[in-house]
């Protein structure tokens, strides 16, 4: 594991207003946001509909949480798959949100599956993250019982999402879940959060009541993998200032580090509608998800 000093920590001591506007993404669509929401929902049940393969499975016996899986016919070899991880500022949305993408890859050959965490403050974002890295534990362990190839996992994640799929790929945390360092082969972080201490120190803070050891233990920034996969790190052109800073210090965190890195704004879109950008194989978004995770 590497530890990283990130420029990003010094955004705490800027004053609270300011940080409160950086970092809120609802207020850069206005009264849009409602639509946004159902969009969401209706894109995923669009998917759910044609592409569901799985559902509901129990990846974790402690909290009970559960994913669903979506993908091609079975039966004809193991295939790759995406994890995708929920947004929603570790407060909101689910996996009956979340599965945009399915019906993209699925044309592509390539199992998805989407997540469903328990939610903050009703448990920490310490316990969050647990809840994730037992997710993608359990799929490396029961792969081929669904149809995927456990050597070729990848993951992605928007907003909050890809905060927590940051630290899927953080070091040191494999061997207490019995998995491979390198079990993640690329990720997919859009408009993520790697460092929280500007967030423990504006409005978020209301909800995730984070303490100083909890602002390092969980800034995926300051705990970088000693063997890096490649990856994706992608911002919407109209996101709240906080976002494009957090996004573009991590990639060049991960950069110097030698770790195979692709910065990408993705033009016109916003920080929810991006994730929409994966519906079609033919959007730039898409073609580097899908380039990634065939290197």
């Amino acid at each position: 594991m590497n530890r990283f000093a990130s420029p990003l920590i010094a955004e705490e001591t800027w004053p609270r207003e300011r940080l409160d506007v950086d970092y809120n993404a609802r207020a850069t669509i206005g009264d849009r946001f409602p639509d946004e929401m159902q969009a969401y929902r209706e894109t995923s049940d669009e998917v759910r509909s044609a592409w569901l393969r799985f559902a509901d499975i129990v990846y974790d016996g402690k909290s009970g949480q559960t994913l669903d899986i979506f993908g091609p016919e079975t039966g004809d070899g193991l295939r790759p798959v995406f994890l995708f991880i929920h947004g929603g500022y570790w407060r909101a949305l689910s996996k009956q949100d979340s599965a945009m993408m399915a019906g993209m890859l699925a044309k592509a050959g390539i199992m998805t599956a989407v997540l469903d965490y328990r939610l903050a403050p009703t448990v920490t974002l310490s316990e969050i993250v647990r809840e994730v890295r037992a997710a993608l534990a359990f799929l490396w362990q029961n792969a081929a019982r669904y149809g995927i190839d456990r050597n070729r996992i990848h993951i992605g994640g928007s907003s909050a999402g890809g905060h927590l799929a940051a630290m899927l790929l953080a070091g040191g945390w494999h061997e207490d879940f019995g998995v491979p360092e390198n079990v993640v082969k690329s990720a997919l972080p859009l408009s993520g959060l790697f460092e929280l201490a500007p967030l423990a120190a504006s409005f978020p803070q209301e909800w995730l009541s984070l303490d100083a050891q909890d602002v390092d233990a969980l800034s995926p920034i300051r705990h970088l993998p000693r063997l890096g996969c490649p990856i994706v790190v992608a911002w919407a052109e109209k996101e709240a200032p906080g976002f494009k800073r957090q996004s573009t210090a991590f990639a060049e965190a991960w950069a110097d580090l030698g770790h195979p890195v692709r910065m990408l704004e993705v033009p016109g879109r916003n920080h929810f509608d991006i994730l929409m950008e994966l519906r079609s194989e033919e959007t730039a978004l898409s073609q580097a998800l899908l380039t990634v995770m065939g290197d």
